[in-house]
């Protein structure tokens, strides 16, 4: 699968992770090792499948749709409260269209677990 994202700074941080040899770090400066270290295992598990439809359906990394004001996007575990936001680059979520569909777009990473709703750290 492809990926794109949200916006310029999400691509700058996650495009670090794949320039090993020359990576500044930044998503770690952002979000601290241990976030950055599961980060890049999901970004490099997204990139492992064909189509969305196969992401889902493999039901790996607590994938699950979302809703509210993230409505039409996805989650995946990171830790225990965090998740990468991932939404399909895709017209509906149709099984039809999620069959054709093979990017996925970063929207950034979250606790949406608290009381006080969404805490982003990225973006």
């Amino acid at each position: 699968m492809q990926i794109s994202y949200d916006n310029k700074k999400i691509e700058v941080l996650f495009t670090d992770l794949s320039d090993v040899a020359n990576s500044k770090n930044l998503l770690q400066q952002e979000v601290g090792a241990e976030l950055a270290k599961y980060a890049k295992k999901r970004k490099d598990n997204l990139l492992a499948f064909s189509s969305f439809f196969a992401l889902v359906n493999s039901k790996c990394f607590g994938i699950h749709s979302l809703k509210g004001d993230l409505k039409f996007c996805y989650s995946l575990s990171l830790t225990e409260n965090y998740r990468l936001i991932i939404k399909p680059a895709c017209d509906d979520l149709s099984p039809e269209s999620l069959k054709k569909c093979d990017t996925v777009i970063i929207k950034g990473i979250v606790d949406y677990h608290g009381e006080q709703g969404n805490n982003w750290l990225i973006p």
